[in-house]
């Protein structure tokens, strides 16, 4: 890192409008940053690169920089007021004048982001989104649906690794084959004995080995320990192919947390999901009816990185008196989170199906014994 002190003060970039001299945000699902006093918009020129991978290799020849604790904080100086705002994140907004900050992405880790999928939803989306979520809940208060409105509002960029890889995998394991014996067995009916005949099935199972290859692209991992990764897997799919060249312009208005899971460690994440995905393969070229997988070696080669930034709204919103706090993906829409049930409904479901449970058992106690 350039700045060895994590707590050194530095500058943070602001956009001023050139109508009221207020501070430019960008307006989420355009290519423009907007002023929210005079709503005059200014164009995000096109970056002059594309979006690249950058090669594993690389790791090892990057000049070494001093690397801050996750969590560290930095102390950003705003243009506006001069005010100090201490925070651990890429972009903030000032304390005191809520002046859009945003810092010097190289001085503030070891990896600078190369991608980023702008927020596409805005505050009015991120409703509607709520609305529709809180109104389809199964086993949810009534008054849920009354919902329309969050009591906070965070549009948060978070940290992500892609990984692109090819691998090689040998394999060992056992093909089993299906096939039919004729079984005789004894009935007993009305104390008269006879013997029958049935089929059952068989599985025969040979020696099997071999080796089967896939090119991985784009296998996501998130970069920060702040969210539950098991949450955040519940807001995909995220449009990876839409990626654009990251431009500090896009983060402006929004807070962008840094990543503190180290790309070598985000390798290993992700060699566990390409794990079940190589297993299958195998299973696959083993063919049979059933398959059984001993032992998997893996060869990775032209491995290729890169940190990308995602757009989450993070919003609460009040219920019987408690905040309950959900995620939206703000591109797709996508919600998850906490909610309420009613135990009430609950009761009504599982006393209504036990019921019918009831019936039918009468009906077929009463047919048997007719």
């Amino acid at each position: 890192m350039s700045d060895p002190d994590a707590t050194a003060a530095a500058t943070a970039r602001s956009y001023p409008c050139q109508s009221c001299g207020a501070t430019l945000e960008y307006a989420p699902g355009t290519s423009a940053m907007r002023c929210p006093y005079c709503k005059r918009e200014q164009p995000i020129a096109p970056a002059a690169r594309r979006v690249r991978e950058h090669g594993y290799a690389e790791l090892a020849q990057m000049p070494l920089k001093s690397r801050e604790p996750a969590g560290a904080a930095r102390l950003f100086v705003c243009p506006g007021c001069q005010a100090r705002t201490e925070s651990d994140t890429l972009s903030e907004r000032c304390q005191f004048c809520a002046t859009p900050l945003v810092a010097d992405a190289g001085a503030t880790g070891r990896i600078t982001p190369e991608a980023i999928v702008p927020f596409g939803l805005d505050r009015n989306g991120a409703r509607a989104a709520l609305r529709t979520w809180t109104s389809s809940r199964w086993f949810a208060p009534s008054t849920l649906k009354k919902v329309t409105e969050a009591e906070t509002f965070k549009g948060t960029y978070l940290p992500y690794w892609t990984y692109d890889a090819d691998t090689i995998s040998d394999y060992t394991g056992q093909r089993g084959d299906h096939y039919w014996e004729t079984e005789e067995y004894t009935v007993t009916t009305n104390g008269e004995t006879r013997t029958e005949t049935r089929q059952v099935m068989r599985t025969r199972w040979s020696h099997a080995s071999g080796t089967v290859s896939r090119a991985f692209d784009d296998v996501l991992v998130a970069g920060t320990t702040r969210v539950a990764s098991e949450q955040l897997e519940k807001l995909t799919p995220w449009p990876l192919d839409q990626v654009i060249p990251y431009q500090e312009h896009y983060l402006a208005g929004f807070q962008t947390v840094r990543y503190d899971i180290e790309p070598e460690d985000g390798l290993d994440l992700a060699k566990e999901q390409m794990s079940p995905v190589i297993e299958s393969d195998c299973r696959d070229d083993i063919g049979g009816d059933e398959q059984r997988v001993h032992s998997v070696g893996t060869r990775y080669s032209d491995v290729a990185f890169k940190l990308v930034l995602l757009p989450v709204w993070f919003l609460s919103y009040l219920h019987g008196g408690k905040s309950w706090n959900v995620m939206v993906n703000a591109h797709t829409g996508e919600v998850i989170g906490r909610r309420p049930y009613s135990t009430a409904k609950i009761l009504a479901v599982t006393l209504a199906a036990v019921a019918i449970v009831t019936v039918v058992t009468l009906i077929l106690i009463r047919n048997s014994a007719r």
